[in-house]
């Protein structure tokens, strides 16, 4: 069962790698013709669920290899804030997709969506890094 649930958490390291990408690809957006903006507004926010539901599985298997092994408490305590960090930022990061989407549609400027899901995906890239430094390097606590 340990092996099932090793190979599942790594498969939704994999899918969070997304949050990696997602600053370079919300950079280049903005520079893309209005119905380019639109569709990779929408991949973004496809994605970005995907990757929520990623995260879920996380929490999930995470919590059962926790329970498995023998981890020190501020690991898990720093490991559980960054898992809800990066929930948090992800959700943040649903209402100015939904916006910047509406915003194209009706030919309105979307400079201020896009700074914001910038800022909140940098964000989140920087806390999935973060985490995987102390999934890597678990025993430095």
């Amino acid at each position: 069962m340990y092996a099932v649930m090793m190979f599942i958490h790594i498969l939704g390291a994999a899918a969070l790698g997304f949050y990696l990408i997602l600053p370079f690809v919300v950079g280049k957006m903005s520079k893309l013709s209005l119905a380019a903006q639109e569709g990779s507004a929408a991949a973004v926010r496809s994605l970005n669920t995907y990757a929520q539901i990623a995260l879920v599985v996380q929490l999930l298997t995470g919590g059962y290899l926790m329970s498995q092994g023998k981890y020190s408490v501020p690991w898990m305590v720093i490991i559980v804030i960054l898992l809800l960090a990066i929930g948090a930022i992800g959700g943040m990061m649903g209402k100015p997709l939904r916006v910047a989407i509406d915003s194209i549609k009706n030919s309105q400027d979307i400079s201020a969506q896009t700074a914001k899901i910038r800022t909140l995906s940098a964000l989140n890239a920087i806390c999935v890094l973060v985490m995987l430094f102390f999934m890597v390097y678990r025993d430095i606590i």
